[in-house]
């Protein structure tokens, strides 16, 4: 049985634009749709670069039906994830900096196509979250996708971590 938000806060009516960041990491699936609904977001970008998870809800397949249903739009860009192998052993903050440095110098640097498809979704849409499973957006590469993103010439957006 699916489980859905509670409706006592009123969803935004906001359509200014506004890119967030949301990771599910310590969430219920009812609280993340929750921060979605209640912060109008239009469409979720799925940055992982395998979307499934043992975490009920967050896997592509359900994400999408879900989703669809409150009216917010999925895509799923792989390429801008990075291979779990690579994210196997992370214990420091100094394994996670070198992760995101190669992450920057090779996977951001040969798919800016990707940066540029996300760019023109947010530019469409107004208010877009991409997604990943850390809670902390300093320990998850969505970090580094905003840093990317706010270098484009004409970056002059608000973002907000949920």
């Amino acid at each position: 049985m699916e489980h859905f938000p509670p409706t006592t806060t009123q969803p935004t009516q906001d359509d200014s634009f506004c890119f967030f960041t949301i990771g599910y990491q310590g969430k219920s699936f009812d609280t993340y749709l929750h921060s979605l609904m209640e912060n109008n977001i239009k469409l979720l970008c799925d940055v992982r670069k395998n979307p499934v998870s043992r975490k009920q809800g967050f896997s592509k397949t359900q994400l999408t039906k879900t989703l669809k249903n409150f009216g917010i739009e999925y895509v799923h860009i792989p390429e801008l994830g990075i291979p779990s192998q690579k994210r196997r052993y992370l214990r420091t903050q100094q394994a996670y900096e070198r992760l995101f440095k190669e992450y920057e110098n090779t996977i951001l640097k040969n798919n800016s196509w990707a940066i540029d498809r996300l760019y023109q979704i947010f530019l469409d849409k107004k208010r877009i979250a991409i997604t990943c499973f850390e809670a902390d957006v300093c320990m998850c590469h969505r970090g580094r996708i905003v840093n990317a993103l706010t270098k484009l010439q004409d970056w002059k957006y608000e973002i907000q971590h949920l």
